[in-house]
C-alpha cells in the first residue's frame, strides 16, 4: 500500500516497505523531472520533525515569518488572543492597508486510534456590525487535532438554537468529508462520531422530528444533521460549557479557560522558543 500527497508541485510519498516506495519513485520520475529530498521535513510551511512517538508538526516558523511581515517581532506576548466579552467587528482588519496580509496573520499550530470526536460552538450575533454569529468547531481522530474552523456565518440567525444548529451542520459536513476520505483510505470509521454541542436545544432539534416556528428556515440543515443521526454515523451530544473546547475558536476567554482548552487541542510549544515567547 502507498499513500501520495500531491499540492501543486509538491510531494509527500509513503509506503508499507521500501521496495515499492522506490519503485513507484522511479517511475515517476521516468515521467516528471523530479528532486527527491528524501525524508519529510516541511511541506506546505509545516516543520516535521520524526520522533519516538511519531511525528511532531510546528508552524513556528511560519508563524516567526507572518509576526516579521506584520512588523510585530518585538509585540509583547499575552495571555489570551481576545479579551472576555470582546465582539470581534466586521471591519476588525481597518488597521491593515493589505487585506492580503491581514488575512495571512491567522495561524494555528496543529494514534492510532481512528475514533472522530468533534465540538461545536457558535457565539450568536457575536459581530457587533452585522450581528452574524460566529461559528467554530475541532475534529479529533483519537487524540490528535485533525481539522478546525473559526467562521463568520453567512446570515443572521433568530435565536441561539439557530446559531448553535448551523455550527453543527457545518461540523458535521466535515466530518462527512473526512469519514468518506478515511473510507477511501481503507480505514473506516465502525463507530458514530459524537458531536459535543452546549446548547441543549440545539441537540434537541438533532432528534426531534418535530418541526418549530422558529427554526423552519434552517430545514435543510436539520434535515441534513438528522439524516446522518439516522444512518447512525454522527450522534450529536450535549456537553457543559467548561468542557466545550470549541469556545476557544468563537470567543474571548478567561486566561484559565484558554489555557486549558489549548492544552486539550494538543498543541505543544517547542522546544526551541521564538524571542516573543510565542
Amino acid at each position: 500500500m502507498a499513500y501520495l500527497l500531491l499540492y501543486v508541485d509538491d510531494i509527500i510519498l509513503t509506503a508499507s516497505n521500501n521496495g515499492l516506495l522506490n519503485s513507484i519513485i522511479e517511475s515517476l520520475s521516468s515521467e516528471f523531472k523530479m528532486t527527491d529530498l528524501g525524508q519529510l521535513h516541511h511541506f506546505l510551511r509545516i516543520s516535521v520533525e520524526k520522533r519516538n512517538g511519531g511525528l511532531f508538526l510546528s508552524q513556528q516558523h511560519y508563524a516567526t515569518d507572518i509576526l516579521s511581515r506584520a512588523n510585530m517581532s518585538n509585540c509583547k506576548p499575552v495571555n489570551t488572543l481576545v479579551e472576555v466579552g470582546y465582539k470581534l467587528s466586521a471591519n476588525a482588519g481597518a488597521p491593515f492597508h493589505d487585506g492580503s496580509l491581514y488575512r495571512s496573520l491567522a495561524v494555528i499550530s496543529p494514534s492510532k486510534s481512528t475514533k472522530l470526536t468533534a465540538y461545536s460552538d457558535a457565539d450568536w450575533g457575536g459581530c457587533p456590525d452585522s450581528r452574524r454569529s460566529t461559528s467554530g468547531y475541532c475534529i479529533f481522530m483519537g487524540d490528535n487535532l485533525i481539522s478546525w474552523s473559526s467562521k463568520r456565518q453567512p446570515t443572521i440567525s433568530r435565536s441561539s438554537a439557530e446559531a448553535e444548529y448551523r455550527g453543527v451542520a457545518n461540523a458535521v459536513a466535515e466530518i462527512s468529508w473526512i469519514r468518506n476520505l478515511l473510507l477511501e483510505l481503507h480505514i473506516p470509521v465502525r463507530h458514530a462520531t459524537i458531536v459535543y454541542c452546549d446548547n441543549i436545544s440545539a441537540v434537541y432539534l438533532t432528534d426531534n422530528p418535530m418541526q418549530h416556528q422558529r427554526t423552519k428556515h434552517i430545514e435543510l440543515d436539520i434535515h441534513f444533521v438528522r439524516e446522518k443521526v439516522r444512518l447512525g454515523t454522527v450522534k450529536v451530544l450535549h456537553i457543559p460549557a467548561e468542557y466545550q473546547y470549541a469556545d476557544i475558536f468563537t470567543k474571548g476567554l478567561p486566561k484559565h479557560l484558554f489555557q486549558r482548552f489549548r492544552s486539550s487541542l494538543c498543541l505543544r510549544s517547542h522546544p526551541a522558543q521564538t524571542a516573543g515567547g510565542c
